[in-house]
């Protein structure tokens, strides 16, 4: 919400400004109109415009576990850490926003309340009095001592002046101007956008510039019909005097200033008109795009990537590259997980401290062995329980072996040795024992490594002299930490 009303306000401030600074003073206030209302329109619909451009975005430096929402799994040079992120739960409830909105509510209600009593007070002040039909509209006489107004179809005037004929032709057909153009309508529109958004000052700008351009186009109007510009601005100095309580109306003596008589008897070229009319173009296009630009990770489109025989789907391009491969485990080389972790401690930090090139743990909560450990402690650090497979022997096909030979998609080792794409050339499918490979990030990419993939050849006799067909029988490491809170030095 603040969003919206700080983007909607920041349009209104700049839009306004234009027209006061480039286009009232100039003599095309049809235009002028239409611009008014139309950047009210678009102040209050902008902040639901997105325009994305795609940016290249920076990878996200720890993985949510799904096994474990709450813990996160990160890798240090030397050893895995497992992280127990503190979740909150219970929060305090905020009464600041309750107690705001109940007012807004309040202040919105006795608003709108009034805007219906004022509509309704001049629909009725015309069903009481006389009514008369004059051209397209309808004159309401009043008992009242009032110059003309207008709202809606009716011309309110005074019943002893219509019946003297003590108004001005003039005066008719400034009136007649406000009927004809529907101004009505438009003060309706701002006096609504004022209701809801009451607490929003421009609006009051907007509407007295909004009144003042319509008397304008009626002066305009009277102007262009009489052709007697002084009789009329002399006849408007003399009704300057008078008041009128009707803010829902069109008023004759609506801000007689200097602004309106000078504006009488001032002319603009057509082509002044058309280049600010022009102009208007980039600067609203501005506008537009700095107030809904909005950036949104690039998708990169990499090359098509094969394992073993098999297509990866794009969907899996971002999950573990065990997910990517479809082979089956080799079941009869399991490793027991009392055997892999036996000896390994597990410690629980209430605070961790990241230092150069690892977190430092504060005050234990928890340290054991593995085969100290609780069922309940066990199952709280079954995320991190998990035992490498050992791997199936499975050769590339005669086409995926020529796909890595691409320099420009992959960054090649054979046996944990980086070659040049080419030295694949010295191999046949049947050569290799097993593939491996992982997407790399643009940030992780290198001048070395540009390539979008990375992957690891095994030959027979390396995967053999490896036993990587065969399950670790041990956990690399002598612990496994997790914070309950990690702190930035």
């Amino acid at each position: 919400m603040e969003i919206y009303l700080l983007k909607s306000t920041a349009s209104l401030i700049v839009l306004l400004g234009i027209y006061h600074l480039f286009l009232e003073k100039e003599k095309m206030h049809t235009f002028n109109r239409f611009y008014l209302l139309f950047s009210l329109l678009l102040s209050f619909t902008i902040p639901f415009i997105t325009i994305e451009v795609a940016v290249e975005s920076l990878p996200k430096p720890l993985l949510l576990s799904q096994s474990a929402p709450n813990q996160v799994l990160t890798q240090t040079q030397n050893q895995t850490i497992a992280v127990d992120v503190a979740q909150v739960l219970e929060s305090e409830t905020n009464y600041i926003p309750i107690i705001l909105w109940s007012l807004y509510v309040m202040a919105t209600l006795f608003l709108v309340i009034r805007f219906g009593k004022n509509i309704y007070s001049l629909i009725l002040k015309a069903k009481k009095s006389r009514k008369v039909a004059f051209n397209c509209s309808t004159l309401v006489l009043s008992k009242e001592e009032q110059l003309p107004h207008t709202f809606l179809q009716y011309i309110f005037i005074n019943e002893d002046d219509f019946n003297s004929q003590n108004i001005q032709q003039e005066l008719y057909t400034h009136e007649l101007t406000h009927v004809r153009q529907k101004h009505t309508y438009d003060v309706l529109f701002i006096e609504i956008l004022k209701t809801l958004f009451w607490f929003n000052p421009i609006l009051v700008f907007y509407k007295k510039a909004i009144q003042l351009n319509h008397e304008f186009l009626a002066d305009e109007n009277v102007v262009e019909s009489h052709k007697n510009v002084s009789f009329y601005q002399n006849l408007l100095v003399e009704k300057a005097s008078w008041n009128s309580n009707f803010y829902l109306a069109s008023n004759l003596n609506f801000s007689v200033t200097k602004k309106r008589l000078i504006m009488m008897t001032k002319t603009t070229s057509k082509s002044r008109a058309f280049l600010k009319k022009i102009a208007l173009v980039p600067v609203l296009a501005g506008l537009v795009f700095a107030s809904c630009i909005e950036k949104t990770a690039a998708k990169d489109k990499e090359p098509e990537v094969w394992i073993n025989g098999e297509r990866v789907k794009e969907s899996e391009m971002n999950q573990p590259i065990s997910n990517w491969k479809k082979e089956q485990p080799n079941e009869n080389n399991q490793t027991n997980e009392a055997a892999y972790f036996a000896g390994v401690r597990f410690i629980i930090y209430k605070t961790g401290t990241w230092t150069k090139d690892r977190v430092q743990g504060k005050d234990i909560i928890l340290d054991k062995t593995y085969e100290e450990l609780t069922a309940e402690e066990k199952d709280r650090f079954k995320p991190y329980l998990r035992i490498p497979k050992g791997h199936v022997k499975k050769s590339p096909t005669a086409a995926e072996l020529e796909d890595y030979k691409d320099s420009k998609k992959y960054a090649i080792w054979i046996d944990d040795v980086n070659v040049k794409n080419t030295e694949l050339n010295n191999y046949s499918p049947s050569d290799i024992a097993y593939v491996l490979g992982s997407s790399v990030m643009k940030n992780a990419r290198t001048q070395k490594h540009p390539q979008p993939f990375q992957f690891h050849f095994y030959t027979h006799n390396y995967f053999d002299k490896k036993q990587m067909g065969k399950a670790p029988e041990k956990y690399p490491l002598d612990k496994v930490e997790i914070f309950d809170k990690i702190i930035k030095n």
